[in-house]
C-alpha cells in the first residue's frame, strides 16, 4: 500500500508539474506573440496587461539581463530554462528575440506547490483510511480464524479440569473407606461404587484417546438382552444411592456388533440417566421391535441444546460433573454400526434415548 501510495504521488506530482509548465509556456507564448506582432506593426503595447493575473508573476529583461519591468522580484539564473525553489518554480523564455528590446521573459507560478501539498494530504488521508479499514478487517478475520483454536483450547482446559475432578471424587471415596483395617458393608459398597466409576472413566478415555482405530473389531451376533441384564448389575449401587427405580422390559434381540462397543453405548446412556436423574426418580429400559428405549425422569435438556450433546467435550449442563465425551462415543459407535439414534427431552421432565437396530 505504501509503495502504491508513493508511486501514485510521484505520478500525480509529475502530471501536475507538466500541466503547470504547459500552461506557463502557453502564457509566455501568447505574450511573446503580442510583443512580436506589436514590434512588426510598429505599435505600442501596454505591458501592464500581462501583470494583472493573480496566477503568475512576470518580469521582462533586456539584452544585458536587466529587469525592464514586471512584478517578479526573485533573482534569476539565466543559464537555466527552469528554476526550481522550495515553494515555487520559474520558467525562463527567450523566444522574443529582442523585439521591443525584450530578450527574456521570466514567469513564476503560485499554484503548483500548493496543489502538490494538497495532493500529499489527500493521499495520506486516503492511505490511513484504507489502512485502518484493512487493519480492522484483518483483526476481525484473525479473530474469526483463531476462534475455533481458542474454543478447542478452552474445551481442552475444561476437559483436563473436569477429568481431574471426576477421578478425584471416586479415588477420595476409596481412600476414605480404606482408613480402617476392618471394612463395614457400607464402606465396601462405597469402594465398589467408586471402582465402577473409575472403570467407566478409564474405558471412555481409552476409547477416545488410546484405542488403536486400525485394529480389527470382534463382530459377534450377540444377544442385547443378555448384555443389558449383565451390565445392569454394575449400576445397581449407583441407582440405589439416588433411590432410583429401574424398570426393564426386554425382548430377545440379536445384533452383529463388537460386544465392548455395545457395552460402551449402553453404559454411557444409562450412566447419564442415573447421573442427571432426580432422587427417587425412575429409568425405563425397553427392548422390543429392534429398538432400545432408555427413558429417565431427570432434569432434561433444552431443545436448542439437544443437537449439540453428541459433540466432544460438550455438556448441556454443569450439574453432576462429567466431561462431555460419553455421548460422543455413543454417536461414533452408532454411526459405525448404522444404528439410528434419536433423542427426545423436556426440561424438568426427563430424556429419552431411542436406538434403532436395522
Amino acid at each position: 500500500m505504501l509503495f502504491i501510495a508513493l508511486l501514485y504521488f510521484q505520478n500525480e506530482k509529475k502530471l501536475y508539474f507538466d500541466l503547470t509548465k504547459t500552461k506557463m509556456q502557453n502564457v509566455v507564448s501568447n505574450i511573446t506573440s503580442q510583443i512580436i506582432f506589436s514590434h512588426m506593426k510598429n505599435k505600442k503595447i501596454d505591458t501592464s496587461q500581462f501583470l494583472r493575473t493573480k496566477l503568475y508573476k512576470i518580469a521582462f529583461y533586456d539584452k544585458d539581463k536587466k529587469k525592464m519591468y514586471g512584478n517578479l522580484d526573485e533573482k534569476i539564473d539565466f543559464s537555466k530554462k527552469i528554476i526550481k525553489k522550495d515553494k515555487y518554480f520559474i520558467l525562463l523564455d527567450n523566444s522574443t528575440y529582442g523585439h521591443l528590446g525584450i530578450y527574456y521573459i521570466a514567469i513564476k507560478e503560485n499554484v503548483y506547490f500548493q496543489r502538490v501539498q494538497n495532493l500529499k494530504n489527500e493521499i495520506i488521508i486516503l492511505f490511513m483510511t484504507i489502512y485502518t479499514i484493512l487493519a480492522l478487517i484483518g483483526f476481525y478475520l484473525a479473530r474469526l480464524f483463531l476462534k475455533p483454536i481458542k474454543d478447542e483450547r478452552e474445551k481442552l482446559n475444561n476437559f483436563i479440569k473436569d477429568t481431574t475432578h471426576e477421578l478425584n471424587t471416586p479415588i477420595s471415596a476409596i481412600l476414605m473407606s480404606c482408613e480402617k483395617e476392618e471394612l463395614s458393608k457400607k464402606q465396601i459398597e462405597r469402594i465398589r461404587l467408586a471402582s465402577v466409576k473409575i472403570s467407566e472413566i478409564y474405558k471412555d478415555l481409552t476409547y477416545i484417546f488410546l484405542e488403536d482405530k486400525e485394529k480389527k473389531i470382534n463382530l459377534e451376533d450377540i444377544s442385547l438382552k443378555e448384555i443389558i441384564e449383565e451390565e445392569l448389575k454394575y449400576f445397581d449401587v449407583l441407582a440405589q444411592k439416588k433411590k432410583i427405580t429401574i424398570n426393564i422390559s426386554l425382548e430377545e434381540l440379536k445384533f452383529m456388533i463388537d460386544k465392548n462397543d455395545f457395552i460402551r453405548v449402553f453404559n454411557n446412556i444409562l450412566s447419564n440417566a442415573i447421573k442427571y436423574n432426580k432422587k427417587t426418580g425412575f429409568i425405563n429400559i425397553e427392548l422390543k421391535d429392534k429398538k432400545l428405549l432408555i427413558k429417565d425422569s431427570g432434569i432434561g435438556i433444552e431443545e436448542k441444546k439437544v443437537k449439540d450433546i453428541f459433540n466432544r467435550y460438550y455438556r448441556a449442563t454443569n450439574d453432576s460433573g462429567g466431561f462431555g465425551i460419553g455421548l460422543n462415543i455413543v454417536k461414533n459407535i452408532c454411526d459405525e454400526y448404522k444404528i439410528k439414534i434419536d433423542v427426545h427431552s423436556k426440561i424438568k421432565e426427563g430424556t429419552t434415548f431411542i436406538l434403532t437396530f436395522n
